[in-house]
């Protein structure tokens, strides 16, 4: 059967499942009423979500997204497992409120697959690849939630704000010519219209990537404000577990695992989790050559180990 129209998971490739699986087990031990809750708190096109419903047969899982289109596919996707999965338009900073609304509390196990996913990225109308330079300029996960696309932010920042936007997001080594280049280009409209004005700036380089790559990679973030909700909810996560629940994080760029590596090690500077990962995981090389874009992908993991703050317990 061919997937339907608001369903895009066969253009998804999760990364690292088994990895997860293994990690976040033993989570499925602790005993709660009405069986296990995970908590997959990007559940975008439901990859994930799918293959743990499937390991866990009693568990139940909330799955948050902050994009609808994903949400509509994770749905579809995920429709044979019934009443075990509950599905909520927010972001996973937001986790603790989801609980709330839910009428859950202390999942055992938490994944956050940090990022933009491959739908995202193929869907040329979304304004985030350079493979769609007729694209406008948009970005945004939450289209239906208002806010500044990423031409707003390149047709309205200040270029000293442009600057730092790509220099701290992107880690671009022009940024200044990138971020003058942009102001000198203005009205930018398309995505096209932003690759050509890295492109008079910044030339391919050794690694082969495309010039505009760190520029996108810094709007995005910034139109999303992807390392805000990342800190937030890093945090919340670890608040809400069960005492003995697993959070699982994968990140796919470096200021992507810094955050995770300075979330974990505060909560563990304070005893309240035990990191189960001494460096990122890595997907195998077979991983790597099946789907190319799992190649930046690194998983760390932690348990929770006290019940400091948040809801930190199970009803058993």
């Amino acid at each position: 059967m061919d997937p339907g129209p608001s369903d895009l998971s066969h253009l998804h490739r999760p990364v690292l499942v088994d990895e997860v699986l293994n990690l976040l087990a033993p989570s499925d031990r602790i005993q709660s009423s009405g069986g296990p809750l995970i908590v997959d708190g990007t559940v975008g096109y439901g990859g994930h979500a799918e293959a743990m419903l499937a390991a866990w047969p009693s568990a139940r899982l909330l799955g948050i997204d902050r994009d609808r289109e994903a949400l509509l596919s994770s749905k579809a996707r995920l429709a044979g497992f019934g009443p075990r999965v509950r599905l909520f338009h927010a972001s996973y900073a937001e986790i603790a409120d989801v609980l709330e609304e839910a009428g859950e509390r202390a999942p055992v196990a938490i994944l956050l697959d940090v990022g933009v996913s491959s739908p995202q990225l193929d869907r040329g109308e979304r304004g985030f690849s350079f493979r769609s330079p007729e694209a406008l300029a948009d970005m945004r996960f939450d289209r239906d939630g208002g806010g500044k696309t990423a031409a707003d932010l390149v047709n309205q920042l200040e270029e000293y704000e442009l600057s730092r936007i790509f220099f701290e997001h992107g880690g671009e080594r022009h940024a200044r010519a990138v971020a003058r280049a942009l102001v000198a280009a203005r009205p930018v409209r398309t995505l096209g219209d932003v690759i050509a004005a890295v492109g008079r700036v910044v030339r391919r380089d050794v690694s082969g990537i495309h010039p505009a790559t760190r520029t996108l990679q810094a709007l995005r973030i910034a139109v999303n404000d992807e390392s805000g909700h990342m800190d937030r909810g890093l945090e919340a996560a670890i608040d809400v577990l069960a005492i003995g629940g697993r959070l699982a994080v994968i990140s796919f760029h470096g200021g992507e695992e810094r955050a995770v590596k300075a979330a974990f090690s505060a909560a563990r500077r304070m005893d309240r989790i035990r990191v189960l990962t001494t460096k990122g995981i890595r997907p195998t090389d077979r991983e790597v050559a099946e789907n190319p874009r799992a190649s930046s992908a690194r998983l760390r993991a932690a348990e929770r180990i006290d019940g400091v703050a948040g809801l930190g317990s199970v009803d058993t």
